[in-house]
């Protein structure tokens, strides 16, 4: 939960390569031009600025010498020329196109294109293939975990609530339940990733009071939440015994994430900056509260508690395509600026938190704390709230209210919807690179440079060889 507050041998390059490359790119429509070819890395350290391969299609001009004018310019720029090669315009017929593979730095690359544009046409070209961001670059991005582990490093940097509850908190004058809540932070600030979650042995009045809530949402749900919660939280009852009167452990309910969808669950003492929290669901990392609010108003609270967490969240958080939704969010908000974040967090804060989908014609709920409040959850569909489609750029200038109802709520007609739109949003965000998750080392891969992206179509490559046999096998099971 979050507050809204090289010298060496080298593969010569060709128009075939060229070719090749451009093939790749329509494997990722991030690369500009076409993929790159690997090289190996010199070892030596120079002064000069480091070079790399760079490759330049060009056709020649209608005149006497235009080939010789041409080659001299990298002669005379000291730019050593590995391969040439010449083919016949596919273009004009009348045309001859010139293939060269270089070594040569960005500032020289720039130096020779602009010389050569006055004697050929600029057909193609491929920059150094050391290309990346400069450091320079990156200094201005603020810092966020690289992985799973990092999330130690920001977890505990609890702003609200954790141990220290303020005056207008139902439990705020009740020295037993404030001793309580220490406890609970105290576990969750010590937690370190890979602990097993500490097991609770709750109070009969925290059992009590959990069994309230319990009761009179599943009185509701049938009626107001969404098919896939409906079809996901049996299921929690089945395999973490969560029922009326047995609250689930969170290492319990982490286990039963991790086989459906691959999220985990990290206990936190409190709210966190929408920048942590969103920073946790980048890895499929859930931050969770494991306390359990005053009894004296079972129906009420300020703040989220694990009958919020277990009851509004998790059963989604066990939704493939939900959990993808939300791990989006998180690996949009790395690294992103801080206006960034809050628009990020602001559009979680209506989708994921408040969020409503249509189904069957009828408005469900989706958002957990819908799912977790009787009266809110009455109240969005009552058919006396505002209700507007999902629109990130509209959404993420909403005010997000946490002490009484919203002033209005945002429809999708699927989780699908809401995460394509989210997409096309994310790509609005500035920063000078972008994060892929990888699951097999539980940490983010950072695309700033070429071999990084060379290394992502080489994955997407091979996975869609296996997509390419798996079909061929399908077809030759059905005499296709």
């Amino acid at each position: 939960m979050y507050s809204n507050k090289i010298e060496g041998p080298r593969r010569g390059r060709s128009f075939d390569s060229m070719n090749i490359a451009f093939e790749e790119k329509l494997l990722n429509n991030e690369i500009n031009k076409s993929t790159f070819t690997k090289i190996e890395e010199n070892t030596e350290k120079k002064n000069t600025p480091e070079k790399g391969r760079a490759a330049i299609i060009f056709s020649l001009k209608n005149e006497v010498g235009g080939l010789v004018k041409a080659l001299k310019l990298f002669q005379e720029n000291h730019v050593n020329l590995v391969h040439i090669e010449s083919r016949k315009s596919k273009r004009r017929n009348s045309e001859f196109e010139i293939f060269v593979d270089c070594d040569s730095n960005h500032e020289q690359l720039n130096e020779i294109i602009q010389l050569l544009r006055k004697h050929v046409n600029i057909v193609d070209m491929e920059p150094p293939d050391n290309s990346c961001l400069l450091e320079e670059d990156m200094d201005n991005v603020p810092w966020f975990p690289k992985k799973i582990a990092d999330l130690d490093k920001c977890a505990n940097r609890v702003l609200m609530y954790g141990s220290d509850l303020d005056a207008d908190h139902p439990g705020f004058k009740d020295n037993v339940y404030r001793k309580r809540r220490k406890h609970f932070a105290d576990l969750a600030m010590s937690y370190k990733h890979g602990d097993p979650i500490p097991r609770i042995e709750f109070t009969e009045e925290e059992v009590k009071t959990w069994g309230v809530v319990y009761r009179e949402l599943n009185k509701l749900y049938p009626t107001h939440a969404c098919r896939e919660y409906l079809k996901n939280l049996p299921l929690l009852s089945k395999h973490c015994e969560c029922r009326e009167d047995n609250i689930p452990q969170l290492e319990d309910v982490s286990r039963f994430l991790r086989e459906r969808t691959g999220f985990t669950i990290r206990p936190v003492a409190g709210y966190l900056s929408p920048r942590d929290f969103l920073a946790g669901l980048a890895f499929r990392v859930f931050h969770c509260t494991q306390y359990v609010r005053h009894s004296t108003d079972p129906l009420y609270t300020p703040e989220p508690d694990t009958c919020h967490e277990l009851l509004g969240h998790v059963p989604l958080l066990a939704e493939p395509s939900f959990a993808q939704f939300s791990q989006e969010i998180g690996l949009a908000s790395l690294g992103a600026s801080d206006d960034s974040v809050q628009k990020l967090a602001t559009c979680y804060f209506f989708t994921v938190e408040f969020g409503l989908c249509k189904q069957e014609g009828k408005l469900r709920a989706y958002g957990a704390g819908l799912l977790s409040s009787i009266s809110e959850l009455r109240h969005a569909l009552s058919g006396n709230a505002r209700i507007m489609p999902f629109d990130p750029n509209v959404t993420c200038k909403q005010e997000c209210i946490i002490t009484t109802f919203q002033d209005v709520y945002f429809v999708s007609d699927s989780f699908e919807e809401a995460k394509v739109k989210m997409r096309e949003f994310a790509k609005t965000i500035k920063r000078p690179f972008t994060v892929r998750y990888n699951p097999y080392t539980q940490s983010v891969d950072v695309l700033k440079d070429t071999p990084s992206i060379n290394s992502v179509v080489e994955e997407l490559r091979h996975e869609l060889d296996i997509v390419g046999d798996a079909l061929i096998r399908l077809n030759k099971q059905l005499g296709v």
